[in-house]
C-alpha cells in the first residue's frame, strides 16, 4: 500500500511539475529595440541640407519621444489571464545632453495585438515602475484588459509621463513552446 501511494505521489508530482512548467501564454518577447523617434525624412532638402519634414516613428498609433532611447535586454511574457512579466536592462537615453541617463523616468507596458487599425491598447498600470539608475526595470502587473488572442503582438515599453511615448519595443518570440 505504501509503495502504491509513493508511486502515485511521484506520478502526480511529475505531472504537476510538467503542467506548471508549460504556461498558458498569450504572447512572449525575447529581445528589445530602442526607439529612434524619426523613421525617415520627407520633402525637398533645405539650402543648408536639412529636411523640412520628417516622418515620426509612430507604432500602432503610439507616438515616440523626442530623443533616441536604447535598451540592452528585454524579455516579457503575457499570460492568457493578463498577468504580465517584463524584465528590462539598460533602458537609457541614446542621445542629447543626458545621454546614458534615465531622465528620472517610470515606464509601463502596452500590448497591441492588431496589425492594422483600429488598435486596442492593453496596458499595465500607467503609473509604471521607476527605472533604476542603470536603466534596469521589472514590471509584474496585470493588463487592464485581455484580448482572447494576439495574432500580431507588439509590446511597447512606454513613459508614465505626459503622452506616454514609447521608449522600446519587444521582439516577439513566435514559438511559445520553446524556452
Amino acid at each position: 500500500m505504501v509503495k502504491k501511494a509513493a508511486v502515485l505521489l511521484l506520478t502526480l508530482g511529475i505531472v504537476g511539475h510538467a503542467g506548471a512548467a508549460k504556461r498558458d501564454s498569450l504572447a512572449r518577447f525575447d529581445g528589445g529595440i530602442g526607439v529612434i523617434p524619426v523613421s525617415s525624412a520627407a520633402g525637398t532638402a533645405n539650402a543648408d541640407g536639412t529636411s523640412p519634414n520628417v516622418n515620426r516613428n509612430v507604432v500602432r498609433g503610439v507616438n515616440p519621444p523626442g530623443q533616441i532611447w536604447v535598451i540592452a535586454r528585454l524579455t516579457a511574457e503575457i499570460e492568457s489571464d493578463g498577468r504580465t512579466h517584463v524584465r528590462g536592462r539598460g533602458l537609457l537615453l541614446g542621445g542629447g545632453n543626458s545621454i546614458g541617463g534615465t531622465a528620472n523616468q517610470s515606464v509601463f507596458a502596452t500590448l497591441i495585438c492588431e496589425a492594422t487599425a483600429p488598435f486596442t491598447e492593453h496596458s499595465t498600470l500607467t503609473t509604471g515602475v521607476k527605472l533604476d539608475a542603470n536603466g534596469d526595470f521589472r514590471i509584474d502587473d496585470t493588463l487592464d484588459s485581455v484580448p482572447p488572442e494576439c495574432p500580431s503582438p507588439v509590446l511597447l515599453i512606454r513613459s508614465s509621463a505626459g503622452a506616454h511615448a514609447w521608449f522600446a519595443a519587444g521582439i516577439p518570440k513566435l514559438d511559445t513552446d520553446d524556452d
